[in-house]
């Protein structure tokens, strides 16, 4: 039952900067699905964000001025209290429905990642360019580690918080998902990977396409033969 996820057991973590017009409708979702959870939030906005969050009842950690998506992202995985961290983006692309599944796939049964994949089909949601370009890093990726990978990019995934603890991997540039993925498999954690939806996004997307391209080719040589 989804009301036995307690704040002790899971985290929900996301980062956020000037989501005003998307978290009340994200958080509304995230109660529904789980309502005793942590919500935790590391937010660098200059809107409302961090009231409405506050709001719902999340805690927010406050990162001003602004360091990037990296240490956003490490000060929310490291911050968590919960012995499962369920993380997603504030834009409403991501199912708050598949949270419980998650979370339990780590608590219950033992995995250390789960990776949701937005690439196992093609979602209406997402450009073509992007899913084309989601698959290829996959493939490859999949052929260097050994292991079939679908989605390096996802927003969507559960971790344990003991491997968080434990894991090094470097916070700056682009890509840091891909790491945080990647990392385990190296170290031939349990990992698994699940189909979940992908929706349309509240906002404007921030993305560099060339830039994320980049780093993230960079991460997937920089893993495997570190």
């Amino acid at each position: 039952m989804t009301e036995e996820l307690t704040a002790s057991e899971l985290t929900v973590a996301m980062i956020t900067r000037n989501e005003e017009s998307a978290i009340g409708k994200v958080l509304g979702d995230i109660r529904r699905a789980v309502p005793m959870a942590e919500v935790l939030i590391v937010d660098s906005s200059t809107d409302q964000t961090a009231k409405v969050a506050e709001s719902f009842g999340a805690r927010v950690l406050r990162q001003l001025p602004p360091r990037g998506y990296g240490p956003a992202m490490d000060a929310a995985l490291r911050s968590a209290g919960g012995r499962a961290v369920v993380t997603l983006d504030c834009d409403d692309t991501y199912p708050a429905e598949v949270i419980p599944c998650m979370a339990r796939l780590i608590l219950d049964e033992g995995y250390d990642v789960v990776d949701g994949s937005r690439t196992q089909r093609k979602s209406k949601a997402m450009p073509w360019l992007n899913y084309l370009a989601n698959f290829g890093f996959g493939l490859l990726a999949s052929m260097l580690f050994g292991k079939r990978l679908t989605d390096l990019h996802s927003g969507m995934r559960a971790y344990r918080k003991s491997l968080i603890d434990d894991l090094c991997y470097r916070v700056d540039g682009a890509a840091l998902p891909v790491e945080l993925l990647l990392r385990p498999v190296k170290l031939e954690r349990r990992i698994k990977v699940i189909p979940i939806p992908y929706r349309n996004r509240l906002g404007v997307s921030t993305m560099r396409p060339l830039e994320s391209a980049w780093w993230t080719i960079r991460r997937i040589l920089e893993v495997r033969f570190s």
